[in-house]
Order: structure tokens, then C-alpha cells, then sequence
């Protein structure tokens, strides 16, 4: 016993030791007022992060959201769950931006912020806890929108499929749309994008964060063969996103779902009580391309990672995790390029 009180000990302090060094060496990492000095005017980091409760839920938890910010050298946060800190610190959104010398925006939605580097140059709402939205120019003076979205999380279908195996494929689907509103809000969202001309316009539409819902490009006959819970089936979702002229980034550059399934929940949470947990990419970052012959450029997905890169140790107590939510994050890398008038 005494033997294992020393190694939880070493792990603890381990622990400690590798935060403090993270948080020492902020300064030297890329995160959003260090950007501008990389050389790489023509690419941007994009995260989507559900945060889990401000990142509240982890002792120093949101220092170490602000590690992995910096770690993932992102120039946009599509951010979820921006709770106040404890109730003594501001919202973690606002927190965050003043760390790390960025702006902000999440009005009064209860959680949704955009959080960049780059100006903003006009702001957008939807409803509260559904849709935030701006309009982004970057150090070359070039725009193009962003939304930070998260829709209903109840009756998740992977569990729905998990409790209930020999559900009918229409009975299952009902968890889209009868269970939970995730597709009516889904398509709310892309209404008022719409009616705002964000789809028509000249500039790149960004539209990211927790779906709270597989994508049909995972749910696969190939996927279903490997891993557990998995249908082929149209999920309606990501399906409404696809209608609507909308690119997943992350299949855009790992089309393959068997190979890289780019799963986001969740890392923190691997069972449910008793049950095993749901395991799906549930965090998404859609594309909408400028409409052709008025875009003086597009963006276009390069690479695409999942943070964190090697998920903890399950035996670790939650409060000790060094990655302080539930949800992965996800990091598109996307390159600026220039159109030709009239393309």
C-alpha cells in the first residue's frame, strides 16, 4: 500500500510539473498574439472546443484550456460551455481572450464565443444557446463569417442504438427529431444564416462546434463492420449541413472513417454508470464556399487533428486530468486562396 501511495504521489507531482511547465512556457507558444509573427499569412488554425462547464470540472482547469489553446496554435476558437470560472472569474471566453490578447464575442448567449485574433468586424446572434456569429477580417484584409453552434444534446443516438439494439432504423431516427430537437435546431441555424445571406454571399462561411450527433459520412457500411453501435444509415444532421452546400473539413481531408475516425467523445468519460460510452465525432467544423464569380477567395481544409493527441489514463481521477472536458477538440488548418474574378 505504501508503494502505491508513492507512485500516486510521483504521478500527482508529475502532473503538476508538466502543467506549470506548459503555463511557463505559454509565452513561447503559439496562441493568439503570437500568431502574426508565424509566416503563414495564408493559413489559419480553426479550433472547435466544447470547454465542459467554463473548465470548471478539473482542478486548474481553465489554465489548462488556455495550455491547450496555446498548444494548438489556433487563430479562431469556435467555443461551447463558456461558463464563468467558479463563479469568482469572468466567463472563460472573456478570461481567455484577455490571456491570450484576443477579441471576443459572445453577447448573451449563456455559453457561445468566438474567440480570435483576427478583427471583428461585425457580430451576429441567433438564439442564445444555439447559434453566435461573426464576421472575421485577418491581417491581409481579407473576411469571411464564423459560427459557434451547439444543439440538443439529449437522447444521444449512439446510446439510444446502444440501449436498444434491434431498434428499427425509423424508430432510431426519431432521436433526431422527436426525442430531441437536434434537427429542427440544426435547421433553425441554417436559417438565419440564410436570411442573413451568410450562404450567398462573397466570403467563406465557417459553422462549428457540438452537434451532439454522428455525421452519416461515419456511419458507414464499412464503419458499421468495425466498430460497435454503428449503422449505415442518412443520419439527418450532418445530411441538412451536406443539402445546404456545407463541407466537413475533417472528412474533407480524412475521408476514410475506418482509418481516422476523428472521434471527439469523449476522452474525459469512457463509460456511462456501468455501460460503456457512445463513441462518436460529435464535433464538427462545416465549410460553405463564396458563392462562384464574386469570391476574391476561398478557404480550403489542409489538415485536420484531434486534440488530445493520446487520451489519459481512464484510472486518473477526473479532477487530475491535465485535458479538462469531456468533449475532444478539433483543429482544421485551412489555407487562404486567391480566385480569379468571375471564377
Amino acid at each position: 500500500m505504501i508503494s502505491a501511495c508513492r507512485s500516486a504521489v510521483r504521478s500527482s507531482l508529475l502532473r503538476s510539473a508538466l502543467l506549470a511547465l506548459l503555463l511557463a512556457l505559454a509565452p513561447l507558444l503559439a496562441g493568439c498574439s503570437g500568431l502574426a509573427a508565424r509566416g503563414e499569412e495564408d493559413t489559419m488554425k480553426v479550433l472547435v472546443w466544447n470547454v465542459l462547464h467554463g473548465s470548471n470540472d478539473v482542478d486548474d482547469g481553465p489554465e489548462k484550456a488556455l495550455a491547450v489553446i496555446r498548444e494548438t496554435g489556433a487563430d479562431l476558437v469556435l467555443m461551447q460551455e463558456s461558463y464563468d470560472i467558479d463563479g469568482d472569474r469572468p466567463l472563460l471566453g472573456a478570461w481567455l481572450a484577455e490571456q491570450l490578447g484576443c477579441s471576443q464575442w459572445q453577447g448573451d448567449s449563456p455559453h457561445l464565443c468566438v474567440l480570435t485574433r483576427y478583427e471583428i468586424a461585425e457580430r451576429f446572434t441567433h438564439e442564445p444557446w444555439h447559434g453566435v456569429g461573426a464576421r472575421l477580417v485577418d491581417d491581409a484584409g481579407r473576411d469571411f463569417l464564423a459560427w459557434t453552434i451547439w444543439i440538443d444534446y439529449r437522447d444521444f443516438i449512439t446510446r439510444a442504438l446502444r440501449d436498444a439494439p434491434d431498434i428499427s432504423d425509423a424508430d432510431l431516427l426519431e432521436s433526431e427529431f422527436v426525442r430531441s430537437q437536434r434537427l429542427p435546431q440544426a435547421q433553425r441555424i441554417l436559417a438565419r444564416v440564410e436570411a442573413l445571406g451568410h450562404t450567398d454571399g462573397a466570403v467563406p462561411l465557417l459553422i462549428g462546434g457540438d452537434w451532439n450527433t454522428p455525421s452519416h459520412l461515419d456511419w458507414t457500411l464499412d464503419t458499421a463492420r468495425v466498430y460497435l453501435r454503428r449503422r449505415p444509415l442518412d443520419l439527418p444532421v450532418s445530411r441538412a449541413m451536406a443539402a445546404a452546400g456545407f463541407e466537413d473539413t475533417f472528412r474533407a481531408v480524412h475521408p476514410n472513417p475506418v482509418q481516422r475516425p476523428g472521434i471527439t467523445w469523449s476522452p474525459l468519460f469512457r463509460t456511462q454508470g456501468e455501460k460503456a460510452q457512445g463513441f462518436e465525432r460529435i464535433d464538427r467544423l462545416y465549410l460553405h464556399h463564396p458563392e462562384s464569380g464574386r469570391a476574391r477567395w476561398r478557404l480550403e481544409p489542409v489538415a485536420a487533428v484531434t486534440y488530445p493527441l493520446v487520451w489519459e489514463d481512464d484510472a486518473i481521477p477526473v479532477r487530475e486530468r491535465q485535458f479538462p472536458s469531456d468533449h475532444g477538440a478539433v483543429l482544421i488548418e485551412m489555407r487562404f486562396v486567391e480566385t480569379a474574378t468571375g471564377e
